[in-house]
């Protein structure tokens, strides 16, 4: 049971996970944006790219199932510089990790979808 799992089983370091959906903007499911998460500590960072993502960093905690990040990316289209603030729960599933993630920006307040990738 899925409910059952420890927040240690949720362990986020050396993890990728590959995003699915969006509000911000459709996802391209060829070349989605990829995250790769390093965890220590209750410490979460971490490195994006892939769709409309030249490159990005986050850095952040994780208590339990709960993730709170600030990060910054490069646009690929506009080469702008994009920043923000993200909370993300993570649920288990059959087919790993899910992120399931608010997060604000300049331009208001969005969802995203992310899902490990094994």
């Amino acid at each position: 049971m899925a409910s059952a799992r420890s927040a240690s089983d949720l362990d986020l370091d050396g993890r990728r996970f590959a995003m699915v959906s969006s509000t911000a903007s459709e996802v391209d499911p060829a070349s989605p944006t990829v995250f790769d998460y390093h965890e220590r500590d209750g410490m979460v960072w971490g490195e994006y790219e892939g769709d409309t993502v030249r490159i990005g960093r986050f850095v952040g905690t994780r208590e339990e199932r709960r993730i709170s990040i600030r990060f910054t990316h490069v646009v690929d289209a506009t080469g702008e510089v994009v920043g923000g603030a993200a909370e993300s729960r993570i649920e288990p599933h059959a087919d790993g990790l899910r992120l399931v993630e608010d997060f604000r920006t300049a331009d208001g307040d969005q969802v995203s979808v992310c899902m490990e990738v094994r």
